[in-house]
């Protein structure tokens, strides 16, 4: 890559900005890895799950055990996210987590009893409830202000191809093995790999007072959420379209049920919305940013309550992939949007805690969306479950139109002003 002056700015529509800097192609790197395994852990869990109680509450109910240390503990991460060293608590979690898969594989190979598993998921659920806020932020120590939207684009679109490498080679895994076993395993060793990387990372964090554990602190995140409308409103349509729309949850009994393809289709229904993403990631770095972004935001969750429905409805495979593959494209533009947004909006003393209330909001979107999914499933069968979220989505589009003006007349997103943020000398 061409050398570059220290402070450089890039070139407004270069899609390649972000990634001129050394700590950001090495903290992309580290998170494509880590995702991987993480992604072939999370379809393991499923599979795991279901051989073992067959059951789509059960399912579901994995959705709540990981969402509840979320909602007690994201505030208290976001604090300390603030005041120590992200790094740090990026590398503590991570290695936590790749323990409590050490735990599953011990777990699925001597088939020990499911309240264990559900116990190892609710430690893991406590390790990401720290992990998430830290890891958001930290894009925003290795390259200025300038390019966060292209950072956070490219972050997203390896995230994505990672997720989309992830099910699929987890499937596999356990198609060939036999076993969720050696998924488990791979994940360790992803995870090992993870924190080695993160570890070389050379980036700075602002020296600040710091401030005592307070509900005061605590809460202050959730006042600067409300104190922008733009943003709250912006992560509100996520949180609900999402909670409703939650269909990834029912997959294993979509893959072994209803469109009887086993754990590698399993794993290629899981891929399949990562794909999506990945391909309009790719679209979204190479065009110039959204003149119209809060319509693009409404029109790509509309027309993620419409594939929801198809993908209920049908009963093919290759639709259900081509339904899942929208699915996660439109879901790319969404989490563009909402994560520029959130990096441009909050000042860097606040990042952490305006990323815990966020980090609440996606993982009730997700998870709590799998426990609704999983229990209306239950009561009415899990095809209208999905179709019913599908269409409860496209009532919350219609909602927060009405709701939120500013948010259906948002234009471009950038900076308002160059912050002060330390950044590595590495730029290469």
């Amino acid at each position: 890559m061409p050398d570059k002056t220290e402070g450089e700015s890039a070139a407004p529509h270069d899609p390649y900005a972000a990634l001129r800097f050394r700590d950001f192609r090495f903290l992309l790197l580290s998170n494509f890895l880590g995702t991987i395994g993480g992604q072939m852990a999370d379809v393991a869990i499923g599979w795991h799950v279901y051989t073992l109680t067959h059951s789509a509450f059960a399912l579901g109910l994995v959705g709540l055990v990981e969402i509840l240390p979320v909602i007690l503990f994201a505030l208290p991460a976001g604090h300390l996210s603030d005041q120590y060293s992200r790094k740090k608590i990026v590398l503590v979690a991570r290695s936590c987590n790749a323990v409590c898969s050490v735990g599953l594989a011990f777990l699925s190979f001597f088939n020990g009893p499911i309240y264990l598993l559900y116990t190892l998921i609710l430690c893991i659920g406590i390790a990401r409830s720290f992990f998430g806020p830290a890891s958001s932020t930290l894009v925003a120590q290795v390259v200025p202000p300038s390019v966060f939207t292209n950072a956070v684009n490219w972050r997203s679109n390896i995230w994505q191809l990672a997720a989309a490498i992830g099910p699929a080679l987890g499937g596999f895994v356990i198609a060939v093995s036999k076993s969720v076993t050696p998924a488990y395993m791979l994940d360790v060793l992803f995870s090992i790999i993870y924190v080695c990387m993160i570890a070389s990372i050379r980036s700075s964090q602002p020296v600040r007072p710091r401030e005592p554990l307070s509900l005061e602190s605590l809460g202050a995140g959730i006042r600067f959420m409300r104190s922008s409308p733009l943003l709250l409103s912006a992560i509100t349509l996520d949180l609900f379209a999402v909670l409703l729309g939650g269909a990834a949850a029912m997959l294993p009994v979509f893959a072994k049920d209803i469109l009887h393809v086993g754990p590698t289709g399993f794993g290629w229904l899981r891929a399949a919305p990562s794909i999506g993403a990945t391909v309009m990631a790719f679209i979204i770095a190479h065009r110039r940013p959204s003149k119209h972004a809060g319509k693009t935001l409404l029109w790509a969750v509309a027309g993620f309550g419409v594939a929801t429905i198809v993908f209920g409805l049908s009963k093919s495979f290759l639709l259900s992939l081509a339904m899942l593959f929208s699915l996660g494209a439109l879901d790319s533009v969404s989490v563009v949007i909402r994560s520029a947004l959130l990096l441009v909006t909050a000042p860097d003393a606040m990042r952490g805690r305006v990323s815990a209330v966020n980090s609440i909001f996606v993982g009730a979107s997700n998870e709590l969306g799998a426990f609704e999914s999983g229990t209306v499933a239950a009561w009415l069968g899990v095809v209208p479950s999905v179709v019913l979220g599908g269409i409860g989505t496209i009532i919350v589009v219609i909602a927060s139109a009405l709701i939120w003006p500013q948010l259906r007349n948002l234009k471009e997103i950038r900076p308002s002003e160059e912050e002060e943020t330390p950044v590595s000398d590495n730029i290469e």
